[in-house]
């Protein structure tokens, strides 16, 4: 889904680059930086999304970072791994194996649901690769889950997929793409008609690969096998392990993470700061691209003191907007 909230998104100056890493080829959008000489930074979608959902957060820290967003395998513009391993691990290796082989690492690295799973995994296994890590209503084991995600858990149960696709079979891209908005946004009105027919037409062209469903399926199991692991691999516990600075955010109208989360969230993670958005939705970073861009420049400047001999004891995380 390549859905922006509010303006219309700018579009990357570069074409889409393409790397290709053990089993996959990546592509890759780039966001020029307004300046050279800025420390890079990787942004890593969510669930049936792409680099686009980006692309609002990427023009807003132009002038902070040196952006890249690139598409996991199977999603966007990259095509299904060679071993068709969409496993949350498998995800994170790719994204693993794009920044050894780019040198861009160690990057402030974003992920949003699916990819915030990815990117927590990521900086616990190989914190060498991490500056700061931001995450946007990140998929972390949420049991049970709440009644409106259930949906796309139920995507991971053999048989459903089938009976999904009959029951949609026929229906406008125009439909489908309403109801992914409502699912994702917490205002859905914020969209201009001009962009939800950009929405309706990625989403049409997405729906025509022969792969696309398949890769739906095998990355939403993957995320219900993550959210089963015990021991080492147990998200939690990684989350606990992160070393990196932590910006969390959460949207209180979001259907398929829990702001319940969030507190558990600033807890597991020990240098961390929380920002809960009471009309943001499941992706915060396309409906309030400037707040969550001003929450990031905060982090850094943070960050950034605390590193300073003389300066001041870093802050306990902050909660905002919990009731």
């Amino acid at each position: 889904m390549s859905m922006s909230g509010l303006p219309e998104a700018p579009q990357p100056v570069r074409a889409p680059q393409r790397l290709t890493v053990p089993g996959c080829p990546l592509a890759v959008e780039a966001m020029p930086p307004e300046r050279p000489g800025l420390p890079p930074a990787l942004f890593v979608h969510g669930l049936g999304g792409s680099s686009q959902n980006w692309t609002l957060l990427m023009d807003r820290l132009a002038g902070d970072v040196d952006g890249h967003a690139l598409d996991l395998p199977g999603f966007g513009q990259s095509p299904p791994p060679d071993d068709g391993d969409l496993s949350v691990t498998a995800h994170m290796w790719a994204v693993v194996d794009y920044l050894e082989l780019s040198g861009r690492g160690p990057v402030h690295l974003f992920g949003n649901s699916l990819g915030g799973a990815v990117a927590t995994r990521l900086a616990a296994l190989r914190p060498d690769l991490v500056r700061t890590l931001t995450l946007v209503s990140p998929a972390l084991p949420e049991v049970p889950p709440q009644t409106s995600a259930l949906p796309t858990a139920l995507l991971a149960v053999p048989g459903v997929p089938a009976l999904f696709g009959r029951l949609t079979d026929g229906r406008p891209a125009e439909q489908q793409t309403e109801a992914l908005l409502n699912l994702c946004y917490g205002d859905p009105g914020t969209i201009d008609a001009q962009r939800r027919a950009e929405m309706a037409a990625e989403y049409r062209r997405r729906m025509a690969l022969p792969y696309s469903m398949d890769v739906l399926v095998r990355s939403a199991r993957g995320i219900v096998r993550a959210y089963t692991e015990r021991g080492p691999q147990a998200l939690w516990r990684q989350a606990e392990q992160v070393t990196a600075p932590v910006l969390l955010v959460y949207g209180l109208r979001d259907k398929l993470v829990s702001y319940r989360m969030a507190r558990r969230s600033s807890q597991a993670f020990r240098d961390s700061r929380l920002m809960v958005l009471p009309e943001a939705g499941h992706v915060a970073m396309m409906e309030y691209p400037e707040l969550v861009a001003g929450a990031f420049r905060e982090l850094v400047a943070g960050t950034a003191v605390a590193a300073e001999p003389s300066g001041p004891a870093p802050a306990e995380p902050t909660v905002a907007g919990l009731p």
